[in-house]
């Protein structure tokens, strides 16, 4: 896959600092909410009323964790709290945001708050016709792009939070908003290593508009499909091989055995040859390496962006010496397209996990589920 390729960049930090007040209760007054499947944050349900979210990944290798107050607004007299504990104090439910990758989209409809949002850098990336008609209708803002969002505009949107996404701590973005007293809040979705694990963060963001019933009830329903089809999968009697990536400027990206991507084809009972590496990124491998052991692969999953054999073929000669391109077996998520070309399976799959676990299993095991219609994996033309 290429995805690192087409990965977006944004935005860094936050403070609402104000006058120290008496500290929220400890331990003891606290309840935990479930995460089963996530390791990248935690939320807290305190005694007082407040929820503290703690996200400790919200890029890879991150040093620091950030911690979240989140203080009902109908309690507000009643609350005090010492705001520096925080990197952020949010007032909810929120009625006005700005979100910034693709994949926040899906969740603020599945919340039905999609209507709160009121800005995004690079809206053509975009492909929910839900959120397009929002956009063509001027209700949200196009704000930039993501390596340098226009802060003006983002200020005088006013919104209660920005949920940011970002590759490391340093923007000057995400800084000048900051200044401007308008809370960014860290989004580490894309930094879980399993498809349960991205998905569940749909609970991350559902304190900030009281809809936490409704995310526990949402990800049940998309764990029990997901948990329901790989059961169904380790029923097949065979175990096809499978390759996937391509070629970028001679070097060969493909996922490694610890990746987002190796899981889907693991819980589909494939035999992905490179599932014993122990990275959780890309491999970047040479063409003689790949060839060596996925020549004699039956399927390839994902190949770049290519959507023809004859596209394929022009790139690179190279890629008719496996058996997957002789015999015709490859699929890519790279025709499935929104109407202004943003591609569907980065905005939407890691929200839906078990739909795509569904399209793989469909196609390495047509027996188990023969009347699923592919959604995001298409055979190339």
């Amino acid at each position: 896959m290429r995805t690192f390729l087409i990965t977006s960049i944004i935005l860094c930090l936050l403070s609402c600092k104000g006058n120290i007040k008496e500290p929220l209760p400890t331990t003891p007054n606290t309840k935990s909410a479930s995460i089963e499947y996530a390791k990248g944050f935690t939320i807290e349900k305190m005694a007082s009323g407040i929820t503290v979210i703690e996200v400790s990944s919200p890029w890879p290798d991150a040093k620091t964790a950030f911690k979240y107050a989140l203080v009902p607004k109908e309690n507000l007299a009643a609350i005090t709290l010492n705001k520096e504990e925080f990197d952020a104090v949010v007032y909810v439910p929120i009625s006005n945001i700005v979100a910034t990758s693709t994949t926040h989209i899906p969740t603020l409809e599945a919340l039905g708050v999609i209507d709160k949002l009121v800005g995004f850098p690079d809206t053509k990336y975009i492909s929910s016709k839900e959120t397009r008609k929002r956009i063509d209708e001027g209700l949200v803002k196009e704000l930039g792009n993501n390596e340098s969002i226009n802060t003006e505009m983002a200020i005088a949107l006013n919104p209660e939070v920005v949920f940011g996404f970002s590759i490391n701590s340093q923007n000057k973005a995400y800084e000048t908003l900051e200044r401007s007293n308008i809370p960014v809040v860290y989004n580490g979705d894309w930094t879980e290593e399993t498809p349960l694990g991205k998905a569940e963060w749909i609970k991350f963001f559902a304190p900030f508009f009281l809809k936490e019933r409704t995310a526990d009830s949402i990800f049940k329903e998309i764990s029990n499909s997901y948990n329901t089809a790989k059961a169904l999968a380790k029923k097949a009697k065979k175990q096809p091989t499978v390759l996937s990536g391509a070629l970028y400027k001679d070097v060969w990206y493909l996922p490694a055995g610890k990746s987002w991507a190796a899981k889907f084809l693991a819980d589909a009972n494939a035999n992905y040859p490179w599932a014993h590496t122990n990275q959780t990124g890309s491999l970047n491998l040479s063409i003689e390496s790949v060839l060596a052991q996925g020549q004699n692969t039956e399927f390839w999953i994902s190949p770049s962006q290519f959507t023809s054999y004859q596209e394929m073929q022009d790139a690179s000669i190279h890629y008719l010496q496996f058996e997957a391109f002789k015999a015709k077996n490859i699929y890519t998520f790279a025709k499935t397209k929104g109407e202004t070309g943003g591609l569907l399976y980065y905005e939407l799959a890691p929200n839906r996990p078990d739909l795509v676990l569904r399209d793989l299993i469909h196609i390495f095991h047509p027996n188990l589920l023969p009347e699923h219609e592919l959604f995001f994996f298409k055979p190339l033309n």
